[in-house]
């Protein structure tokens, strides 16, 4: 093998085994894991083991790469209940929100700063974007209403699409190359969110009935087929000038919500993707970075990135909930959470890439900014949520099914786990009223396993084996989840077992 290749590989895995240490170490130090990934990357690079990397357009490349899988695995777990509530605020913060923060940054830029107009709305453009990745890592960890996290993770998987489209057109515009009137802009931001919406729905439900009809040959495929329709739908979307990022997320959000084979299996390995991509993303914009350039920057930083949080965060956030009923104790919280991590990097080497004057500046002003104001933001929500009373309780976790296909005997198998807080504990299995062709045939408690019988009570922790004729399935799956919610008396409460039942 080429030495260079091995050496790579080796760099390759050392980088993810630090990674995984750093991750380890942030969590006891109460610190954005993200920030030590740029870490890792900026001591490899040419200030500290002299690593060079300076190519802007592979970074590009690699960065929209790598927002991708963190979009698809966000939308893979998410859950439809939960969206459906939020769909309404998210859209209008991915929207309006950003309007709006772009011109109340941009003015107090040139204000501030004395920056021309075009420059500051670039600015202001590239650093509107809330960060998918940072969203998702830190919110999921805090027992906030679902309401109110849904929402600011809906906005941090739709609102890259018009940043980054806005961005591309204020290139356009200060290296002279813009043409057409100014109106085709908002038109080409909706016409791009509505196809890619369209398309990205239409693989995904799509993609979902193919899956449960082909009985592929490994249970490994289904997480891979899984992925690769999400690729599928951003590339198509891409190819169609619609927006792949919002393709690619409610294409996500669609296989996360349905019933397929190995579905847990496939998000599992969507999450191992996701976070393989966060740490190569990290890492690759910390070696991008110049140390050497940043001290000129924290100044710029610093008035820019307090104008977004102070003023023009907060002021974005009131614009678009004022018609959706939020709390002024939530409102304050979503202003606050308007995290900011790799995205408004990787759309500040788009300017780079375009060769816009000054383009080093913004690159260089984004990441002091960005690392900055995450660390302050992310270490802070924790006690922030706490502040404004508004954390919720934690509620037991969604009973997980995990099914495949037994192709032979038109059946499927499927595996559960009794959760903490579930209400199957302690119930009898025929109080269960499964389909009259579908059985428990395995449990496995505290290590040991053995065949039920009448008499046997789930117990919390239990992981049971169960096997259905395929048309029993569905039908199965929901009654497992309506006494976990509501035990043994489920169906006299009302509770169907749907997944958009949900609380």
């Amino acid at each position: 093998m080429n030495t260079t290749v091995a050496l790579g590989l080796a760099v390759g895995a050392v980088v993810v085994l630090l990674a995984a240490v750093a991750l380890r170490l942030a969590d006891r130090l109460g610190l954005p894991s993200l920030l030590l990934y740029l870490a890792i990357g900026v001591v490899l690079g040419e200030s500290g083991l002299g690593v060079q990397f300076e190519d802007y357009s592979l970074a590009q490349t690699l960065g929209v790469a790598a927002l991708l899988v963190i979009l698809a695995e966000g939308g893979l777990t998410t859950r439809w209940a939960d969206v459906r509530r939020a769909i309404g605020p998210g859209l209008s913060l991915a929207t309006v929100g950003v309007v709006v923060s772009i011109g109340v940054t941009a003015a107090v830029s040139v204000g501030l700063l004395g920056w021309e107009w075009g420059f500051a709305l670039l600015v202001a453009a590239v650093i509107s974007s809330t960060d998918a990745a940072a969203v998702f890592a830190t919110l999921r960890r805090l027992p906030l209403p679902r309401r109110l996290a849904a929402s600011l993770e809906t906005e941090s998987g739709l609102n890259d699409a018009p940043v980054i489209l806005l961005v591309v057109v204020l290139s356009d515009v200060l290296t002279g190359g813009a043409s057409g009137p100014w109106w085709q802009v908002p038109v080409v931001v909706v016409v791009e969110l509505v196809g890619g919406a369209a398309l990205g729905l239409a693989v995904g439900f799509g993609g979902a009935e193919l899956l449960r009809r082909v009985a592929l040959p490994l249970a490994g495929f289904y997480p891979l087929a899984t992925m690769a329709l999400c690729v599928l739908a951003f590339a198509g979307a891409s190819l169609l000038h619609a927006s792949g990022f919002v393709a690619v997320y409610l294409c996500g959000l669609v296989l996360g919500n349905v019933t397929l084979p190995h579905r847990s299996a496939s998000i599992g390995f969507a999450e191992g993707m996701a976070s393989l991509a966060q740490i190569g993303l990290f890492v690759m914009l910390g070696l991008l970075v110049s140390p050497a350039r940043l001290p000129e920057a924290v100044g710029p930083a610093l008035v820019v990135g307090g104008a977004l949080l102070l003023l023009a965060r907060p002021l974005s956030v009131m614009a678009s909930l004022v018609w959706f009923r939020f709390p002024p104790r939530q409102q304050v919280f979503i202003a606050w959470a308007g995290l900011r991590g790799a995205v408004p990097i990787v759309v500040a080497t788009f300017p780079l890439t375009a060769q816009v004057p000054g383009a080093t500046t913004i690159f260089d002003t984004v990441f002091v900014l960005v690392v900055v104001f995450t660390l302050v933001q992310g270490w802070s929500l924790p006690w922030v949520a706490r502040r404004l009373g508004i954390a919720a309780p934690v509620a037991p976790r969604e009973i997980q099914v995990e099914a495949a296909p037994l192709e032979e005997l038109d059946a499927e198998l499927m595996q559960m786990t009794v959760p903490a807080g579930s209400k199957l504990h302690g119930v009898y299995l025929p109080e269960l009223r499964l389909p009259e062709d579908a059985a428990v045939v395995l449990i496995v408690r505290h290590g040991r396993s053995f065949v039920p019988d009448e008499t046997t009570r789930l117990m919390r922790g239990d992981q049971a084996l169960l096997v259905s004729a395929r048309r029993s399935r569905p039908e199965a799956e929901r009654r497992l989840r309506a006494v976990s919610r509501a035990g043994r008396l489920a169906m006299w409460r009302g509770e169907s077992g749907r997944p958009d039942d949900a609380d």
